[in-house]
């Protein structure tokens, strides 16, 4: 990959690197860098391991929209798939076996960081069946039969923040299972996301399960908060609407943040960790800009904090590597800013629980959608003999 000048600020201090890791600095500040989906081209092509030597991605997340625009194209897929037209497999077998691949050769790419991080990073994570998203019960089936069939110590299970969703955390936390919670875009469950981790740990810890091999992460959404909330202010004849437009995403991280300090910094918490449990991090996930208006690295630059997981796209990731900034303490300097923005967002009559509400209902109907979408390109790509394909 290209080699360019690159904008940095550290520590109160604006600097130019010219480096093939500029995003290196982000590691120094305390953030992970995760690449925010992943295909079999990228890993066949050495594209995965160019990323982890130049651009200092230690975790990868599934996408399932991305995994099925990629078993369309059928090229990186063909052998495999007429291998199982071949053998009778059904469609759900197909689907399992595919991404099962996937996700143990991005395991095997990124296993010397978890070595080297000790578990914290070198993570690769896979979703469950979203059509379970409000169903617990299957989602802990779904969730313990992939951490068991893939059988990688770092590799997590993602399970989106329904309600039903948030007792299947606790449930797998329980069973030993690491975590990644997504679909979350309110504070206030969130806060309910970290109890259910705790619970679970502490249920762990009485199973006997060893506390330092259990992980988890909380991917928060950012920009569709904003996408959201623009359209509503948009809508709106309030005096601070043009002036709120672009800032509540931060500001809801910055506020959830704060209530990982706080919930992290309880007895209860505490308790668990001086056990060798592991904190909940954070994990920013929806950092692509979608508003020409909008530097294409403003939320990387302003959700860096120490101990936080930041998922990025290749366009941002290498948007970021190019002019990015870096900054200490983008969140916990600005958390009176985070309250007046949302003082400000009730004043001009949006509701945020009906935002976030809303958010959370598309999440799963968009997740839904994939996973069916996906279903369909399968089953047709099975129906087809070697000689039509």
């Amino acid at each position: 990959m290209d080699q360019s000048e690159h904008l940095l600020k550290h520590a109160g201090e604006k600097v130019h690197a010219s480096s093939p890791s500029t995003t290196a600095l982000l590691s120094q500040a305390g953030v992970s860098v995760w690449l925010d989906g992943i295909s079999r081209e990228q890993l066949a092509s050495g594209t995965l391991h160019t990323l982890i030597a130049t651009r200092g991605v230690v975790g990868v997340t599934t996408n399932l929209s991305t995994f099925a625009s990629a078993v369309a194209g059928r090229t990186s897929y063909e052998t495999q798939l007429r291998t199982l037209s071949d053998h009778g497999s059904t469609v759900a077998e197909a689907i399992d076996s595919l991404i099962s691949s996937d996700v143990v050769n991005a395991a095997a790419a990124l296993e010397p960081i978890f070595q080297r991080t000790q578990g914290l990073d070198g993570r690769v994570s896979i979703g469950v069946d979203p059509t379970f998203a409000n169903q617990a019960h299957l989602t802990l089936e779904r969730a313990s039969y992939l951490w068991t069939t893939l059988n990688r110590p770092n590799v997590m299970i993602e399970i989106p923040a329904t309600a039903e969703g948030i007792e299947a955390i606790a449930d797998a936390t329980a069973s030993g299972i690491s975590v990644n919670v997504t679909l979350l875009f309110s504070i206030d469950i969130y806060r309910l996301v970290i109890r259910a981790y705790l619970s679970g740990l502490a249920r762990a810890q009485l199973a006997g399960h060893d506390l330092t091999t259990i992980h988890s992460v909380a991917s928060f959404s950012v920009s569709l908060v904003d996408t959201e909330i623009d359209g509503r202010l948009g809508d709106t004849d309030a005096p601070d609407a043009a002036e709120l437009r672009g800032t509540v995403g931060t500001a809801n991280a910055r506020l959830a943040y704060r209530v990982f300090q706080e919930e992290f910094s309880s007895p209860r918490a505490q308790s668990l960790l001086t056990r060798g449990a592991r904190v909940q991090r954070l994990l920013w996930t929806s950092t692509g800009v979608q508003s020409p208006d909008v530097p294409d690295t403003f939320y990387v630059g302003e959700l860096i904090a120490p101990g936080v997981v930041i998922s990025m796209q290749p366009t941002t990731l290498e948007a970021f590597a190019d002019h990015g900034v870096v900054s200490r303490n983008a969140l916990s300097d600005h958390y009176d800013e985070a309250v007046d923005t949302f003082e400000r967002l009730h004043a001009a009559g949006i509701s945020y629980e009906k935002v976030t509400d809303k958010l959370l209902s598309e999440g799963v109907k968009r997740s839904e959608a994939s996973w069916r979408r996906l279903n369909n390109v399968v089953s047709e790509a099975l129906r087809q003999s070697p000689e039509d394909s």
